[in-house]
């Protein structure tokens, strides 16, 4: 009877679905998406159900070790799961690692040293994805299954390589979801995004909008250091790789420069003003919502805490291996301020843990930060908890780990709505001061009230930004309108190489020509005043 409901259930959801496709601007579409993991994943399920919803069709090409992507849940989402030699304990293995290794054990004291093992990082990381991408692309069932399936277009996030691939395979169209790329690097040599340095701080840099001159310097060299790291290390295995599997001569620039459209996770509220152009949409905050209600033990906490209101501490998911004395320190500042506090934290209780201060495994963040008893938020600085903490315009106190945390950190330092802390070596009383600072100083919650008003007040939101652009693809089978005539010069066109060589030699020209011509008339009245005199 339960499983007649169900079957019930879900024939009305397809039906309303099919309905709804009729009335929906992209018409009944088909997505296949490549999916990647974590943040990435949160992020692009956001835009897949919004799909959904409005009625297109969404596969998901996914593997046996995927950590998040759940094939068993409930969900209108159909799943299209290959077989790989990994395992999920091997890949959540790998990303813990990787983490770990990144948070704790980089060496910031010399740049070569810091960047050549994030380098070193980041091509493990590679590895896998690519190991991936040849189960699947070699895969001979599924891949027939895929062309007979006639999507209408691929999303996928463009830091995990391989649908760039499968597009040209499959022939349809591509967008890319992303918050960014080291140095930028796909961003500029796939899309063509202009990325001046003297004024765009590069990612991983740490640096403003506002540089001093060994400041412009630093963020020139990461500028060449990215460039020429993608051009011949990252690519070299990619290219190869996918040369084979298309049976001619590509290179993953050049595949990854035919994606229609680039989503990106980030907005005016957070970025510093840079150039953009048309095929590149920013969709930062697309999964922030109003607050919903909190469970009622919550709820009843937060309300004890009176006009001294609330703190919500989170260092995210993947982070769970703070030390014991590390979280000692941590609770014991916590404990120091008349707040209460919900912190987000898996493993032996703190000692120095004071009775204001409640520990949860999971917390309803969002919800929390839109409380009107929040008063600062305590976080990693993941792009996903900072832009809800702009959506709702609460103060952060940024305690970043690693990848895009610091920049991100530095950003709303930047901005006025943060204050930044090394979780390595801060004190409890350090901690203890920043609280005090974005709680009892206005100008933190002004600025980030400010925040919260430019990112309310757009014209479209983030999300029906995203779905549109998708939904416009799909009708228009790409974006070709849209894109720079970039992709059609090489490097020394780009940067008008052969124009100023042009120029110069007409210069040189004019120059040489005009000094043998002062050098004739010179010479000839120096023949005539000799003439001259001789008579």
């Amino acid at each position: 009877m339960c499983s007649g409901k169900m079957s019930m259930k879900w024939i009305l959801v397809l039906l309303l679905l099919q309905l709804s496709c009729q009335f929906s601007p992209g018409g009944c579409g088909k997505v296949l998406v490549w999916p990647t993991e974590y943040s990435h994943w949160i992020n692009m399920k956001i835009i897949l159900d919004e799909l959904v919803q409005r009625g297109h069709e969404v596969t998901v090409l996914t593997s046996t070790a995927s950590i998040l992507v759940n094939a068993n849940t409930q969900s209108s989402i159909r799943f299209e799961i290959f077989p790989t030699s990994f395992t999920k304990d091997d890949m959540e293995f790998f990303f813990i690692k990787l983490i770990s290794k990144w948070t704790n054990d980089l060496p910031k004291n010399t740049f070569w040293a810091y960047f050549s093992q994030i380098q070193e990082m980041i091509l493990e990381g590679y590895e896998v994805i690519e190991k991936l991408c040849r189960d699947a692309v070699s895969n001979k069932k599924l891949m027939t299954k895929l062309q007979q399936e006639k999507f209408d277009v691929i999303l996928a996030d463009a830091i995990g390589h391989c649908s760039e691939l499968l597009a040209e395979l499959l022939k349809i169209p591509l967008v890319y979801s992303l918050r960014f790329f080291p140095g930028y690097a796909i961003e500029k040599q796939c899309g063509g995004l202009p990325f001046p340095p003297s004024y765009v701080p590069i990612i991983l840099s740490e640096l403003s909008d506002q540089m001093t001159f060994m400041e412009r310097v630093k963020n020139m060299m990461y500028v060449l250091y990215f460039d020429f790291w993608f051009q011949t290390y990252d690519q070299k295995k990619s290219n190869k790789f996918y040369s084979d599997v298309l049976g001619r001569p590509t290179t993953l620039s050049e595949l990854m420069g035919k994606a229609e459209m680039w989503l990106i996770r980030t907005y005016w509220d957070f970025e510093f003003p840079r150039p953009l152009l048309p095929h590149f949409e920013f969709v930062g905050g697309l999964h922030c919502k109003p607050a919903k209600p909190l469970p009622k033990e919550m709820e009843q906490f937060v309300q004890s805490s009176g006009e001294d209101g609330i703190v919500v501490f989170s260092l995210g998911s993947m982070v769970t291996n703070l030390t014991e004395e590390k979280a000692n320190m941590i609770a014991s500042a916590l404990a120091q301020i008349p707040q209460k506090v919900i912190w987000r934290y898996e493993g032996k209780n703190p000692d120095t843990l004071g009775p204001n201060t409640r520990l949860y495994k999971w917390i309803p963040q969002n919800d929390l930060l839109g409380h009107p008893k929040t008063k600062a938020f305590v976080t990693h600085g993941g792009a996903n908890g900072i832009y809800e903490a702009i959506y709702h315009g609460i103060p952060m106190v940024g305690l970043p780990l690693f990848a895009d945390q610091p920049d991100n950190i530095i950003r709303m330092k930047k901005k006025g709505a943060a204050v930044r802390l090394d979780i390595h070596t801060m004190s409890s009383a350090d901690l203890l001061n920043a609280l005090k600072t974005v709680i009892n100083d206005p100008l933190y919650k002004e600025n980030a009230l400010k925040l919260s008003r430019i990112h309310h007040e757009q014209p479209v939101k983030p999300l029906d930004r995203a779905v549109f652009w998708i939904e416009f693809v799909m009708r228009h089978k790409g974006a070709k309108h849209l894109r720079p005539a970039f992709y059609d010069l090489n490097w020394v066109q780009y940067h008008s190489l052969d124009v100023i060589g042009f120029l110069l030699a007409c210069v040189a020209t004019a120059i040489l020509v005009i000094t043998k011509c002062v050098l004739f008339c010179c010479w000839k009245f120096a023949k005539t005043g000799k003439k001259g005199k001789r008579e």
